[in-house]
């Protein structure tokens, strides 16, 4: 497996298994794609771009991660929860990945704004993430 397939795999778990993210989404709330017609509130792995990280002695890849929070409620209040929920679920944690070690994982940015095409309001959340060969 990937380190990017394997670090979207681990980031799902963790969203799928908080109980104070699923408390406000649903447990349905959490998807690893886009969705063709979203339901509300929602959160999405959005995507991973991976580049080599690697150093002279080590092999390494970076991931620069977006997730998206996805509202259907007036105003932002709601995605802005959303978006707290999802930063403190991920930053700085310690998550298990298949075949690889996840060095860090921070928090970079959120951005919100309002979808002109649906009318949902969106947090874009963006993470950097670092991960390292096992063995």
């Amino acid at each position: 497996m990937s380190a990017a397939s394997a670090l979207q795999k681990a980031i799902f778990a963790r969203l799928s298994g908080d109980v104070a993210l699923t408390a406000l989404v649903g447990a349905e709330g959490i998807a690893d794609r886009r969705l063709a017609a979203p339901a509300s509130p929602l959160v999405v792995i959005a995507g991973i771009d991976s580049t080599d990280h690697s150093t002279a002695t080590e092999a390494g890849e970076e991931h620069a991660v977006v997730l998206e929070a996805w509202s259907g409620a007036a105003g932002h209040r709601e995605a802005q929860g959303i978006a707290a929920a999802v930063r403190a679920a991920l930053h700085d944690a310690a998550l298990a990945l298949d075949g690889h070690h996840l060095v860090l994982l921070l928090h970079r940015e959120t951005r919100l704004k309002r979808d002109g095409a649906s009318k949902f309001h969106r947090a874009e959340m963006r993470f950097r993430a670092v991960t390292e060969p096992d063995g």
